[in-house]
């Protein structure tokens, strides 16, 4: 590194990062991770030629030859990585780096793209029962915070029908699309991942509280940010590029002309990732983004979560849907009355069997007998209130 000081030249350092991240390794990254904003450029090279011990010993001795080091040196003094580190243990959770078991090693395709933010991340805050080392397959789902109730049923059936053929779903953890997709892949029997632009203990949107406990559970809530850190704006934009690269493939549900969730589906085709859309309502402001997105060579329009297996499955045919092979759920063995039952079925709260009778245009006998196949299969079970869907 050059001393900052004298301007000279220093002999490249020796220590390369670790084949596995040791104790001092990891307190590093933490501090840095506290430091720095994800996406830093300078910061993303000198990791790839440094230590992350090395590069902290440099900065206390403020001899980074990077022009962000002034700005990481304002935040050095109040740095406490090993109160970070315990604060996550705390809450059940741990911080991974590169050389973990637990590292998902897609993350690294960052550093081989163009494009804003293109670089990985300095390690991640995990809290939740999941393991991201076990996710082959994985799904992003995205789209407007201020859905309709269009977008937010699609999104959830899409998460249903992928987490019932094994996909893990990756998403925001916002309001609206990435709340459902969240959702339906709970109500699908899988895991999932909310991907957070603040500390993994900060609960952010506080309405989705229950849903962040529910996702606990079987998932994870990831974050580049220490614990504590509140969301900012432009950290938004920053994090999009973790879920297109966790991911094999992005699906865009609903999104206006602006929206973040088109910044996401970019980032994926930076990566090379498959870009997937549901057609809107051409009326509808918020399907205009996601409708434009459907006008690329190299963006697909899917329907249906068997459209995604396919699309995937051309990557890894493993994964691919066979040809004439049986329905693959206990939604794909519905007939067209128990369906629109289904359909009819709250999600959110319950419903009694005459109003999904009026909802769903069915005579309540033929309701009543629906609800038991439903709930034999586990698909709705019934509360004090009604019926909702299980999960």
């Amino acid at each position: 590194m050059t001393t900052g000081n004298a301007g000279k030249e220093q002999p490249a350092s020796t220590i390369s990062r670790p084949a596995r991240a040791d104790a001092t390794e990891r307190l590093a990254r933490a501090l840095l991770s506290r430091v720095t904003e994800p996406g830093d450029r300078e910061l993303a090279a000198l990791l790839t030629r440094y230590a992350a011990t090395e590069i902290v010993r440099d900065l206390r001795r403020d001899r980074l030859p990077v022009t962000n080091a002034r700005h990481w040196r304002t935040r050095l003094s109040t740095a406490r990585p090993e109160a970070d580190l315990h604060a996550v243990e705390r809450l059940g959770g741990c911080f991974v780096v590169p050389g973990d078991s637990e590292w998902p090693a897609q993350l690294d395709d960052l550093g081989r793209v163009p494009g804003e933010y293109s670089v990985p991340p300095v390690g991640l805050w995990l809290r939740g029962a999941g393991k991201l080392a076990d996710a082959d397959r994985t799904i992003a789902v995205v789209g407007s915070r201020a859905a309709t109730g269009y977008g937010e049923y699609v999104a959830a059936e899409f998460a249903i029908g992928l987490a019932e053929r094994g996909f893990l779903v990756v998403s925001g953890g916002a309001y609206g699309i990435d709340a459902a997709a969240h959702r339906g892949a709970l109500a699908g029997g899988g895991a999932t991942v909310a991907v957070l632009a603040c500390g993994v203990d900060v609960c952010y949107p506080r309405g989705n509280a229950t849903l962040f406990h529910r996702i606990l559970s079987t998932g994870l809530l990831l974050s580049e940010w220490p614990p504590g850190c509140a969301p900012m704006r432009h950290r938004f934009l920053v994090r999009n590029r973790v879920i297109a690269a966790l991911a094999s493939g992005t699906i865009v549900v609903e999104a206006a002309a602006r929206s973040g969730a088109l910044n996401t589906a970019n980032r994926a085709r930076d990566l090379g990732r498959h870009v997937m859309a549901v057609p809107g309502p051409v009326t509808s402001p918020l399907s205009a983004g996601s409708n434009q997105l459907l006008r690329e060579p190299d963006v697909c329009c899917i329907t249906r979560a068997d459209d995604v297996v396919e699309i995937v499955g051309r990557l890894d045919p493993s994964i691919a849907p066979t040809p004439g092979a049986p329905p693959s759920s206990a939604r794909d063995r519905l007939d067209g009355v128990t369906r629109r039952v289904l359909d009819a079925v709250p999600a959110r709260r319950s419903a009694g069997p005459a109003g999904i009778a009026l909802a769903a245009g069915l005579a309540l006998p033929d309701v009543l007998a629906a609800l038991g196949r439903l709930a034999a299969d586990g698909l709705v079970e019934r509360t004090d209130a009604g019926w909702r869907v299980a999960g």
